[in-house]
C-alpha cells in the first residue's frame, strides 16, 4: 500500500471495487430481514449543500451498518424533480424547466456518487418522468371514481405576479413567498382531495396517549405538530337567525347564519358577530354601500394564514345588519372583519369580547359593548379595558349574568346550552377540525398534468386510463405572462371529448409537487413495474423502517404522505396504514453570518473565510473584521475592516455563508466531510460549522492510515485467521498488555455497538477516536498473543468506522489482508463483543486515607475483603500518611474504592 494518505487515490480505488461489483444493487431477498431507510428526495437545485451532505451520511451510516448485520437494506435515491424553481430558472435563462432540471440531475448525481453513498441507483426516480407522474395520473382518477377527488371553486391565495395559487404556508406577511408580492384572495376553480375523510385516521395514529397511536418511532415535536395541524376541536355549531333578504327576494341562507364555536358556555355573552368578507351577508350589504365593498376589496390584499391572521391588526365595518341572538331573542349587529375566513367553519363568528382576548381588543377599538358573563373566584372585578388571563379560564369560570345558565361550570353550561338550541331546532353539539381539503390544482407548467379533458358541452371528462399518461411538453420556456400550456397548440392539439368526440381542451392545471413527495418511496420499491403502480416490492419493502429529513418537512409532506398511503390502501393497492415506522428530523447546519450596510443602506454579507473574529477578554466574540481584501458595493475593502457579526444560522447562497461539498471533497476528500458532519453534533441536533474541526477530522483519517501503513509490514496472515471467531481466539495466549487492550477495544465496542443502535454517530466516532488511541499506545509486539490482539483491534475499528469513512476503511481492510480471511468489507460480519476479552484478571480501586484520593491500588478481579485491606496497607501512598499509625477502621466498596480510616 502507498505510505502515505492520499484521499484521492484512496476514494478512486473504493468506489471503482464499488462500481465493477454493483454494490449497492439489492432485490427482495426473503431469506434475510429487511431494512429500508430512506433520505427525504431532494429538489435537483444544482448543487448539494451540507444539510444534504448530513442528512445522507446519516442515512449511509444506517444502511452500511446493518447490512454488516445480515440486514438486506435499501437505499434509493431519487429527484423531486417538478415545481417552480425551475420554471423561474427558465424564465431567468429562457430555456426549458426540463433541461435545467435534468442538467442539475447529472451534477448532483455525480456529487452524490463522489460521497461513497451505498444508494441503489437502479432503482432511481424523477418525478418528471412521464413514467413516474403517470401514476400520480392513474391514482387522481382513481380518487375521482371514489369521491376523494372532486371539483369545486374556493377562496385562495393568488399571487399575481407568478400568476398562481398559493398554499397558505407559502404566504409570508401577506406576500408571495418567492415573489414578495401583495397576495390577493380569488375565487376560481380547482380540484380538491377530501385529506379531511381520513382527519380521525390521522389523529388516531399519531397523537400521542392514544392507545390507537403507531407512530411512537416518531419524535413527540413532530407528532404534536401534526395532532395541532390536523386541530380537533369539540364545541356548538348553532344559527343566529335573520329577515335578511337577497336581490332574488330569497333569506340569505334560508334565514340563518351559523357559527362553531368551544365556548358556548359564553353565548349569553354575545354583543356582536363579525362575518369574513366573502359571506352572503358581507356581499349583500356591500352591494348597496360602496365604503363596505371598498373594504372587502382591501380584505382580499394578504394571506390566509392563522399564524399571519394572529398578529395582523384587527379591523372591521359595521354592515349595518342585525341577527337575533338564539335565546335571548336580542337583536346583534354584524360587522364584517378581516380576520374572519370563509373558508373555516361557516365564515361566521360569535363576539364574545369579555371572554376572547382578540374579541375583546376588537371591541375596545369599535367601542362595542362588553358583557362579562364568567368569573373566577378570587380574581377580583372585571376590568373593561385591560385584558386578564383569567377573563378566558374555562376551567376555572363559573357563569354569571346568563339567567337559566348561572352557577354552571364550562362542560356542564355547554351542554346545557346545546340541549336548548337542539331543542329550538338551532344548533347540535359538534367536532371540527382545523385540517381542510387538499387543494391539488396549480396554475403552473412544470408539474403533473391534471388528466382531465374540458367538454363545452359535457363539462369536465377523466382522460380514459388507456390514454396516460398525459404528458407534459418539455419544450416550452416561460416568459413570465402565466401558465404556458394555456397557448401550447401541441399540448391540446387532436384532444376530442371521451363522452361525444367532439373537440376538446385539456386542463392546464397541473397539480401540487406535494403528490409527486406523497409516495415516491413507494415508487422505490417497484420503480421500473410499467404494469402496476406498486406491486410485490412495496410489499416486502414497505412500510419504510427509517425515514430521515428536515423537521420543515413535519407538517405537511409527512401529513400528505400519511394520507396517500391511506388511500392507496383502501383502493387495495398497499396492506399498510402508515408509511414511516420510525422518523429522525436531522438538525440544520449553521455557520457564522457577516455582513455591512452599504453606502446606499443595502446590506452586503461576507464569506467566512474573509473574516476573522474579534474578541472581548473573556474570550466572547463581539465583532468581525476583514482578514482579506474583498471587493464591496462600495469598492475594495481593505483588510481590517470592520464589518457586523450576526451570529450563527442556516447555511444560505444568499448569506454567502455556505460551504461548497464539492470543494470539501477535492480538498479533504469524501471520508472527511461525512466524519466531520458525524463527529460534531448528534444528528437530530443543529451542526455548527468549524473550519478547525474539518481539518482535525482529516488527521484522525490520516492517523488511521499512517497505522495501518505500520501493520502493512507485519506478517500478518496468521494472526488474522486468529480473530476469524471467538474459538481461534480462544487457542491464542495473550500478554497481560495484549488483555488490557483487548479489555479497552471490545468495552468501547459495546458502547460502540449501542450507540448505532440509538442511531448517536457522534458517539460512534468518539469510539473510533478512542480505539485508535488505544492502538497507538499498545508497544508489546514482539509475540504471537501481541500481533492478535493489535490485529484483532484494527480489524474492529475498521468495522467501526467503515459505515461513516468507507473509501479509507475498504482501502486498509484489502490491503492488509482482512478480506481476503473475513470477506469483503461490504458484507463483513459486524465485530461482536468478547465477553472473555472484558474479564479482568486485575482491577483498580481508589485508595482514600480519611475520605481523602490518596492513589489507587490493582487487586487481582477475584480478591476478598482480606486481600483489599491487606493491599490497601501495603500501598506505598497510604504508608506516607499513615506515619506509622494503626487504621481504625477499613471499608471496602466492591469494584469501586477503599479507604482507610486512621
Amino acid at each position: 500500500m502507498q505510505e502515505k494518505f492520499n484521499h484521492i487515490d484512496v476514494e478512486r480505488a473504493a468506489q471503482d471495487h464499488w462500481q465493477a461489483k454493483d454494490a449497492y444493487r439489492v432485490s427482495e431477498d426473503q431469506s434475510k430481514p429487511k431494512y429500508y431507510a430512506c433520505s427525504m428526495l431532494p429538489y435537483p437545485s444544482g448543487k448539494l449543500h451540507m444539510g444534504h451532505v448530513r442528512n445522507y451520511t446519516i442515512n449511509d451510516m444506517l444502511t452500511r451498518q446493518l447490512r454488516m448485520k445480515g440486514y438486506n437494506v435499501l437505499m434509493p435515491m431519487g429527484w423531486d424533480a417538478f415545481g417552480l424553481p425551475a420554471e423561474n430558472a427558465a424564465l431567468k435563462n429562457k430555456v426549458p424547466p426540463a433541461q435545467w432540471t435534468y442538467d442539475n440531475i447529472a451534477y448532483m448525481k455525480k456529487q452524490m456518487q463522489a460521497m461513497g453513498l451505498a444508494i441503489d441507483w437502479s432503482r432511481e426516480i424523477a418525478t418528471c418522468d412521464p413514467d413516474y407522474y403517470k401514476w400520480n395520473q392513474w391514482l387522481f382518477l382513481k380518487m375521482l371514481e371514489k369521491g376523494i377527488a372532486y371539483r369545486k371553486t374556493q377562496v385562495v391565495n393568488w399571487d399575481p405576479v407568478d400568476q398562481t395559487v398559493l398554499a397558505n404556508e407559502q404566504v409570508i406577511d401577506g406576500r408571495g413567498w418567492r415573489t414578495g408580492a401583495l397576495v390577493e384572495k380569488r375565487e376560481i376553480p380547482g380540484y380538491y382531495l377530501a385529506i379531511t375523510s381520513y382527519a380521525q385516521e390521522l389523529l388516531d395514529h399519531v397523537q400521542i396517549g392514544n392507545e390507537k397511536a403507531t407512530l411512537s418511532g416518531w419524535p413527540d415535536k413532530v407528532r404534536l405538530m401534526q395532532e395541532n395541524w390536523i386541530g380537533k376541536s369539540a364545541g356548538v355549531r348553532f344559527a343566529f337567525t335573520h329577515d335578511i333578504k337577497g336581490a332574488d327576494g330569497q333569506l340569505i341562507g334560508d334565514g340563518k347564519m351559523y357559527v362553531f364555536t368551544t365556548r358556548a358556555d359564553t353565548i349569553m355573552g354575545v354583543t356582536f358577530c363579525a362575518v369574513a368578507p366573502e359571506h352572503p351577508l358581507a356581499q349583500h350589504a356591500a352591494a348597496s354601500k360602496p365604503e363596505l365593498a371598498a373594504f372587502i376589496e382591501e380584505c382580499k390584499k394578504g394571506g390566509t394564514t392563522e399564524a399571519e391572521l394572529a398578529v395582523k391588526e384587527k379591523e372591521g365595518k359595521p354592515t349595518g345588519l342585525f341577527v337575533t341572538h338564539p335565546i335571548t331573542g336580542a337583536q346583534v349587529e354584524v360587522w364584517i372583519g378581516n380576520y374572519v375566513l370563509m373558508s373555516y367553519g361557516d365564515g361566521a363568528v360569535m363576539g364574545v369580547p369579555a371572554h376572547d382576548e382578540r374579541d375583546f381588543a376588537f371591541a375596545n377599538k369599535y367601542s362595542l359593548p362588553i358583557q362579562q358573563v364568567v368569573t373566577v373566584e378570587g380574581q377580583g372585578d372585571y376590568d373593561s379595558k385591560t385584558w386578564h388571563d383569567w377573563y378566558g379560564d374555562k376551567e376555572r369560570g363559573v357563569l354569571i349574568n346568563s339567567g337559566e345558565f348561572d352557577g354552571l361550570n364550562h362542560k356542564d353550561a355547554v351542554q346545557a346550552v346545546a340541549k336548548i338550541l337542539a331543542d329550538k331546532g338551532l344548533g347540535e353539539l359538534k367536532t371540527t377540525w382545523r385540517l381542510r381539503d387538499w387543494g391539488v390544482s396549480r396554475q403552473r407548467y412544470w408539474g403533473t398534468p391534471i388528466p382531465i379533458i374540458h367538454c363545452e358541452d359535457c363539462g369536465a371528462q377523466p382522460v380514459p386510463e388507456k390514454d396516460l399518461p398525459v404528458v407534459l411538453p418539455q419544450d416550452l420556456v416561460p416568459d413570465g405572462s402565466g401558465n404556458p400550456l394555456i397557448k401550447s397548440e401541441a399540448f391540446h392539439a387532436g384532444v376530442v371529448c371521451p363522452c361525444c368526440g367532439k373537440p376538446a381542451r385539456r386542463e392546464t392545471d397541473t397539480m401540487d409537487t406535494f403528490v409527486d413527495s406523497s409516495w415516491y418511496f413507494m415508487r422505490y420499491c417497484d420503480a421500473k413495474n410499467s404494469e402496476k403502480m406498486v406491486a410485490d416490492g412495496a410489499d416486502y419493502w414497505m412500510p419504510m423502517d427509517q425515514y430521515i429529513g428536515g423537521v420543515e418537512h413535519a407538517i405537511l409532506h409527512l401529513l400528505y404522505a400519511r394520507f396517500w398511503t391511506k388511500v392507496m390502501r383502501d383502493l387495495g393497492l398497499l396492506k399498510i396504514d402508515e408509511p414511516f415506522t420510525k422518523l429522525l428530523t436531522q438538525g440544520m447546519v449553521l455557520n457564522h453570518i457577516y455582513s455591512r450596510r452599504t453606502s446606499k443602506g443595502a446590506k452586503e454579507y461576507f464569506w467566512p473565510k474573509d473574516v476573522e473574529h474579534v474578541f472581548d477578554e473573556t474570550g466572547k466574540i463581539i465583532g468581525a473584521k476583514l482578514k482579506n481584501e474583498v471587493d464591496s458595493a462600495d469598492g475594495m475593502l481593505p483588510v481590517g475592516t470592520a464589518i457586523d457579526y450576526e451570529g450563527v444560522g442556516t447555511m444560505s447562497k444568499s448569506k454567502n455563508n455556505g460551504i461548497d461539498p464539492q470543494e470539501l471533497i477535492e480538498k479533504y476528500g469524501a471520508d472527511t466531510a461525512r466524519l466531520y458532519t458525524m463527529f460534531t453534533a448528534p444528528p437530530e441536533l443543529t451542526l455548527e460549522w468549524n473550519d478547525a474541526a474539518v481539518e482535525g477530522s482529516y488527521r484522525f483519517l490520516r492517523r488511521v492510515y499512517n497505522f495501518g501503513s505500520k501493520l502493512s509490514a507485519m506478517d500478518m496472515d496468521s494472526a488474522i485467521a486468529s480473530t476469524a471467531d471467538a474459538k481461534s481466539l480462544d487457542d491464542v495466549e495473550f500478554s497481560k498488555a495484549a488483555k488490557a487492550l483487548r479489555l479497552e477495544i471490545h468495552t468501547v465496542l459495546k458502547q460502540v455497538d449501542y450507540d448505532y443502535s440509538r442511531m448517536q454517530y457522534n458517539t460512534v466516532v468518539s469510539g473510533a477516536m478512542k480505539m485508535i488511541n488505544a492502538l497507538e499506545d499498545f508497544k508489546a509486539v514482539d509475540e504471537a498473543g501481541a500481533k492478535v490482539a493489535l490485529i484483532e483491534g484494527f480489524g474492529i475499528l475498521l468495522r467501526v468506522l467503515y459505515p461513516a469513512t468507507p473509501h479509507l476503511a475498504h482501502v486498509l481492510w484489502s490491503e492488509l489482508g482482512y478480506a481476503g480471511k473475513l470477506g469483503d468489507l461490504l458484507d463483513a460480519a459486524w465485530p461482536q463483543v468478547d465477553p472473555k476479552a472484558l474479564v479482568q484478571d486485575e482491577i483498580s480501586l481508589v485508595l482514600q486515607v480519611n475520605g481523602k484520593l490518596r492513589g489507587a491500588i490493582l487487586v487481582p478481579a477475584g480478591a476478598d475483603k482480606a486481600a483489599i485491606e491487606a493491599a490497601a496497607l501495603a500501598n506505598e501512598e497510604y504508608q506516607k500518611f499513615a506515619e506509622g499509625k494503626a487504621p481504625k477502621k477499613i471499608i471496602v466498596v466492591p469494584g469501586r474504592l477503599v479507604n482507610v480510616v486512621i
